[in-house]
């Protein structure tokens, strides 16, 4: 199972092995933390756990271990971090032990790799866990930000509020669950998260200048957006966070877009596509002012500039970014820089 169906619903038992395989150090330490609450209740101090090096341990000691009975309790956990080695080093020897394992003992495994094809991968589902800390990413990234809002700080948060997280903050669960701490602590007593606090602390002068950008964009200020644009570039600010703000503004619009062609009014349109009220009137003179055919177009720049930003650039990351913000604005050439 993934790490965050585990952290959400874990089994009643974890049996004698549990691997923990993938590249997200986040949930592998929150798998992990899950499992030692499992195995050892709230021992916080783990007097029945012992860890290993994955490039200093031995099979004999680690086993040797397991069997031993614990002074502190009959539960035990034995750890191999980083033990892609040791597994390789040793799979028939953990077969072999899994065959007859400590009854009261989990051997933790915490690999990046982990091929299903080999005799001890098929073997550790059917007595133990296998557990994949895979990044998030998607409609899963957005769902682990609503629960773990939820679960961990008590606020609900919705879809809307959750991917402007994701599109200011990035993808790292490290850093995504320190935002939500923080907005959390923001909104104090209040039992949600809204998309204007995401706003207001998320990104800080950074994000409410990126806001700015967008406004000069819907006013067809273009010069300005590109000032603005280059303050942050000059700051330091990274263009893939630059582009995700716009992105979340736009799209938007371009959803608009689409409503209105299947038969809603414009100012409607924008209220179902999650335009915030405030904005209605201005993205509605924007959307007019561009014409059907060149709002059509909206989803295709943004893409376009994503695509940019991620492959090899051919221009510069400033270069891409004022393309944009001339095309979504409507301009057809950098004269109108003041």
């Amino acid at each position: 199972m993934h790490a965050a169906a585990f952290l959400k619903s874990p089994p009643a038992s974890a049996g004698p092995i549990a691997v923990l395989f993938g590249e997200e150090q986040f949930l592998k330490r929150a798998a992990f933390e899950r499992l030692c609450r499992l195995m050892l209740g709230e021992d916080d101090e783990r007097l029945g756990l012992t860890r290993f090096a994955g490039d200093q341990a031995d099979l004999k000691t680690v086993c040797d271990e397991l069997r031993t009975i614990s002074m502190w309790g009959d539960r035990r956990i034995v750890m191999i971090d980083e033990a892609d080695r040791f597994v390789s080093q040793n799979r028939e020897g953990l077969e072999k032990y899994l065959q007859k394992p400590a009854r009261n003992s989990v051997l933790v495994l915490d690999v990046k790799t982990w091929p299903k094809t080999t005799r001890l991968a098929k073997a550790v589902p059917k007595i133990g866990l296998e557990v994949e800390c895979s990044p998030l990413s998607g409609n899963d990234l957005i769902r682990w930000l609503a629960e773990t809002a939820k679960s961990a700080h008590g606020k609900s948060l919705n879809r809307e509020a959750a991917g402007l997280i994701r599109e200011l903050a990035g993808e790292d669960l490290g850093v995504l669950e320190q935002e939500l701490a923080k907005l959390s602590a923001y909104v104090g007593d209040r039992p949600s998260i809204e998309v204007a606090d995401v706003q207001a602390l998320v990104g800080g002068w950074a994000t409410e200048t990126t806001w700015s950008i967008a406004a000069a964009i819907r006013r067809g200020e273009t010069g300005e957006a590109l000032d603005l644009l280059n303050q942050l570039l000059d700051a330091g600010e990274s263009p893939h966070k630059i582009l995700g703000g716009l992105t979340f503004v736009f799209r938007r619009l371009a959803q608009a877009v689409q409503l209105s062609g299947q038969g809603l009014s414009l100012d409607r349109a924008l209220g179902e596509a999650g335009v915030f009220p405030r904005e209605l009137g201005e993205s509605a003179a924007y959307l007019r002012r561009l014409g059907r055919a060149e709002a059509q177009r909206i989803s295709a720049r943004l893409l376009e500039a994503d695509t940019a930003l991620k492959g090899a650039l051919i221009i510069s990351e400033r270069q891409v970014l004022e393309t944009l913000i001339v095309k979504l604005a409507g301009t057809s050439a950098l004269s109108q820089r003041k």
